[in-house]
């Protein structure tokens, strides 16, 4: 497949949360091939400098900033850190999630907060931190990832899914207040998608079976291919869409 080519984008400053890995990495490796300049935060350090180190070894402009997104000032420094390197953003892909599963009984104040906080809080911080740099540059894409999850009614992780859905929300309000500004706001929801973690933690043989029968279209799906509906997003090429709801997942939602 020959990939399309976004001239929008080419040194464009884009910013991803949760780069590192899974639909994250996918983001930043689709970015950095149209030339973006990208930068990315994840806490996982390790895998985040490598990914950056084999991007920009092939002449991509790729940094990284290490930090826990759950806390808002390590954040903010983030962000701040990777402005200075690259240039105000233009592009926000609020990427970064969680989709551990839990029961509502063993739900505490604790637990709460800090799925909130992962699933939830740091988009609002992030688009707090960005929106001023799309501003001052009269115009910007943010794309707010949800999940198909919530939309299918699955059980197994409440607070992911109140989360997922809130973020539907919160799209809409954010297209609305600076869609004069020249900003679009989208939500984007993929579908099940074959990151090393799904594979390894819950793709079954029984599983892809139900999953191939439910989806319309068959074939699994990849961060490469989630990467590719975000691109067109990001682009100017969808300037007549915001504050909608995209959902990837080949058909089943």
């Amino acid at each position: 497949m020959t990939d399309a080519i976004y001239p929008d984008l080419q040194g464009h400053p884009v910013l991803i949360t949760g780069g590192a890995s899974g639909i994250g990495a996918g983001l930043v490796e689709a970015f950095a091939a149209q030339d973006a300049r990208v930068g990315f935060i994840d806490i996982e350090k390790a895998a985040g400098e490598l990914l950056a180190e084999r991007l920009t070894q092939d002449d991509r402009t790729v940094a990284f900033a290490c930090a826990d997104l759950t806390r808002t000032d390590d954040l903010r420094a983030a962000i701040a850190d990777l402005r200075a390197r690259l240039g105000p953003f233009t592009v926000l892909l609020n990427n970064a999630a969680s989709d551990e599963r839990h029961r509502l009984e063993d739900i505490d104040d604790a637990y709460f907060d800090a799925r909130i906080a992962v699933n939830l809080k740091h988009q609002v911080f992030a688009a707090q931190a960005v929106i001023p740099d799309m501003i001052a540059a009269g115009g910007g894409s943010i794309v707010m990832f949800g999940s198909h999850s919530w939309l299918l009614g699955m059980g197994g992780m409440p607070l992911y899914s109140a989360s997922k859905s809130a973020v539907l929300g919160l799209t809409r309000a954010l297209a609305r207040d600076y869609g004069r500004h020249g900003i679009r706001v989208n939500h984007f929801a993929p579908g099940w998608t074959m990151t090393e973690r799904q594979l390894t933690k819950w793709l079954t043989p029984e599983a892809d079976a139900m999953r191939a029968e439910r989806q319309a279209l068959p074939d699994r799906l990849y961060p490469a291919d989630i990467a590719r509906v975000a691109l067109f997003l990001a682009s100017d090429q969808s300037k007549a869409i915001t504050a909608q709801t995209i959902v990837a997942d080949a058909g089943w939602a």
